[in-house]
């Protein structure tokens, strides 16, 4: 499928009212969402269907960036519920990463050697439709302040681990007290070199990277490092590129990682083109994940000999330093699997 590639500069002006609030005003009703950007009726009983299966969640700061009357825009596909979604497909499971096994602590998972993944908050700003965690159990892991002891004490007796890693949901969902609170305690542990950040708010909801934010992450010790979640060239827009200079300017270490998803981002091309854009906002290319297996997701798969035919599409066309890693994360191999 061809889809526009948009000059990023001419993206949206900033959204009104603080992130708090343009998050609260986020559409999560699939008729608003069709309504909202001119699709036909024909899409809107397909759409209820998955958000029975998945709610919906679209701030307006993304939902700018969508092509209105186009079904097939790659931002939309990402966000808009189908009925695909409620096909039974073998190997699609709920838990397709078997995280369940590597709970120690409530809110934390340990898998590779080195470094844990705490779950900062159950929330997230956007509700992707491939998600890995649509069925996570978030009510079982989002510990109050004094149920993390138990993680950050499984943190302090651990000393080889050197990194932790905040995810979700999103973790800057969570507000910034808690946060700031959270990263107190981990920058408190002598062993932890590093500090990794998860999100996809900083694309979707730019004013995201605000004062506060700002103010505990360069209070930290720690080496910071903010892995975002970008598929699609169009979803780099002026204010994306600001609140990623913003980030910079703190310190940061900007990486990315896509997941590489049917009808929004399998050609050379478009790939091709992330890489480019990507770099101009200062962030490097990390991974092209595979998708995961989940329940519900089964319609953006892309098999692996396609992949592997992209990334050779890829190579002559970039740089080294703009390849992104083609891997599959496999339950139970001590680290990401290359393709």
């Amino acid at each position: 499928m061809q889809e526009n590639i948009i000059i990023a500069d001419k993206g949206p002006a900033s959204q009104t009212g603080t992130w708090q609030q343009q998050l609260s005003r986020a559409v999560r009703d699939p008729a608003v969402l069709c309504q909202r950007l001119g699709l036909s009726d024909k899409w809107l009983p397909g759409a209820r269907t998955g958000h029975q299966l998945f709610e919906v969640c679209v701030p307006d700061a993304y939902l700018s960036r969508i092509a209105p009357g186009d079904p097939g825009d790659p931002l939309l596909r990402q966000v808009l519920p189908l009925d695909e979604e409620a096909m039974s497909l073998p190997g699609f499971v709920a838990d397709p990463l078997e995280e369940a096994d590597h709970q120690p602590a409530s809110g934390l998972i340990h898998k590779y050697a080195g470094r844990v993944l705490l779950i900062a908050s159950p929330a997230c700003a956007i509700n992707c439709r491939y998600c890995f965690r649509r069925h996570f159990p978030y009510a079982d892991n989002a510990p109050s302040r004094a149920q993390w002891q138990q993680a950050l004490d499984y943190l302090h007796t651990d000393t080889s681990l050197q990194e932790a890693i905040l995810s979700g949901g999103d973790p800057l969902a969570a507000n910034d007290r808690q946060l700031a609170w959270l990263v107190e305690q981990l920058d408190a542990i002598p062993h932890l070199k590093r500090l990794r950040i998860h999100t996809r708010l900083p694309v979707v909801i730019p004013d995201r990277i605000d004062d506060a934010l700002l103010d505990w992450l360069s209070a930290t010790r720690l080496q910071k490092v903010v892995v975002l979640h970008i598929n699609h060239p169009n979803e780099i827009d002026q204010a994306v590129v600001d609140a990623c200079n913003r980030l910079k300017q703190a310190g940061v270490t900007l990486l990315n990682q896509s997941v590489l998803l049917r009808h929004v981002n399998d050609s050379a091309d478009t790939l091709a083109a992330l890489s480019e854009r990507l770099f101009e906002a200062g962030i490097l290319p990390y991974y092209l994940h595979v998708l995961d297996p989940v329940q519900g997701a089964g319609h953006f798969d892309v098999s692996d000999d396609e992949a592997r035919a992209l990334i050779n599409a890829l190579l002559p066309r970039l740089p080294g330093f703009l390849m992104p890693r083609l891997v599959r994360e496999i339950p139970g191999e001590e680290s990401k699997t290359p393709l």
